[in-house]
């Protein structure tokens, strides 16, 4: 006997579809780029409380979305709604346009390091962004 099935929401059932219509790769990335913005709505500490990054070593041949992985982890402290725009049009530009991986991990290495030290600066020292 089948289970019942399920009717999703359209939103869901596009995403669904796809989802299903990707190569392999593609739906490892879409499937860790859903858990970078899951992981967003993190809870920020006062100042005072925040941990350093943690020292993650940059492999050799990394893909933009373990790169993303590993920043998140290196900078778990962070808000990731405020730097999901720049990560997000890097990312698509990668993907889409076709820019060299090794780049675009730079350019997110000084996004989420741009934002760390946003948030270690007092309010009146911050910069505007």
């Amino acid at each position: 006997m089948l289970p019942p099935k399920i009717k999703l929401p359209p939103a869901q059932q596009r995403l669904l579809k796809l989802f299903r219509q990707l190569p392999q790769t593609e739906q490892e990335s879409l499937i860790s780029y859903a858990e970078f913005l899951l992981q967003r709505g993190a809870e920020v500490t006062a100042p005072d409380e925040r941990p350093l990054p943690e020292e993650i070593p940059r492999p050799p041949s990394e893909s933009v979305v373990a790169a993303m992985r590993r920043l998140s982890k290196t900078y778990f402290m962070l808000d990731k709604d405020h730097l999901l725009h720049e990560a997000s049009d890097l990312m698509t530009a990668h993907l889409t346009q076709g820019r060299p991986a090794a780049e675009v991990i730079d350019e997110l290495e000084e996004v989420f390091r741009r934002h760390y030290e946003r948030i270690q600066s007092p309010p009146d020292q911050a910069t505007p962004g």
